[in-house]
């Protein structure tokens, strides 16, 4: 039987879950939606994703593949019924059908991560579980000017956790920002791909060296060192995004 090759766009709120990837006897959002795709189609389905996210990291434009064996099913009605068998703090927004050699993961050119801070007020409750609270304001224009120096091919071993796997440590940025949206301080970072933890790392060490007043010509040297112990404080995955996956070809 000829399989269909199905995309997904996907958003889910992290703070309950092991993170993306099946886990044995966790609670992740890879496995809920296998669980569901194994419902529709009475026999298990593989789910393939842009990337994987930590524990308690939120996504508002994950990207996923499936092959499905329904022929007389249009692609977008596989929104509303997996949603219809996920819980609440999961959420397919898109689906249609895409070319058989597609691949979330493979095909992906760059990955957009947004990470949200509330400085100087505190948070109210239902901004608890998608931020991290500063007690005071960053230097906004000094945040920037460090950032402008995360771009093109780098070695980001500084940055890299001591769990991580990946036999290369070289990523290319395309770019990074701190931009206000409404009264809320966000980072956003795009590469091919990234490094376990290592947004969340950027994001700590840029606030570190802002709050320390450190110039950028200095930080740019720290950076080019690789050296794991000039960097900052690791920050928590709350207030970390999965913003968006772009992709090579048109309409993948």
């Amino acid at each position: 039987m000829n399989e269909r090759n199905i995309r997904l766009l996907i958003a889910y709120d992290g703070t309950d879950f092991a993170g993306w990837q099946t886990q044995k006897d966790r609670r992740t959002v890879q496995s809920l939606i296998e669980a569901a795709l194994e419902t529709i189609h009475g026999e298990k389905r593989v789910l393939y994703a842009s990337g994987r996210t930590d524990a308690g990291v939120h996504a508002a434009g994950q990207t996923a593949n499936f092959y499905t064996t329904i022929a007389n099913m249009e692609g977008r009605r596989f929104v509303p019924s997996l949603n219809s068998l996920l819980p609440g703090d999961v959420r397919v927004l898109q689906a249609a059908e895409t070319s058989p050699g597609f691949h979330a993961r493979f095909d992906a050119r760059r990955r957009t991560y947004r990470y949200h801070i509330i400085a100087g007020r505190a948070a109210l409750p239902h901004e608890r579980r998608y931020a991290l609270q500063v007690w005071r304001r960053p230097d906004i224009n000094r945040l920037n000017e460090y950032a402008r120096l995360l771009r093109g091919e780098m070695d980001c071993s500084i940055f890299a956790s001591s769990r991580d796997p990946s036999k290369s440590r070289t990523r290319y940025i395309y770019g990074a920002s701190f931009f206000v949206q409404g009264d809320v301080l966000v980072f956003e970072i795009s590469a091919n791909a990234f490094l376990r933890r290592m947004v969340r790392s950027v994001t700590g060490t840029l606030l570190h060296y802002e709050q320390r007043g450190i110039a950028a010509c200095s930080l740019r040297d720290i950076l080019r060192s690789a050296d794991r112990s000039l960097a900052g404080p690791t920050v928590p995955p709350e207030g970390l995004f999965l913003w968006k996956v772009d992709y090579y070809r048109e309409g993948l």
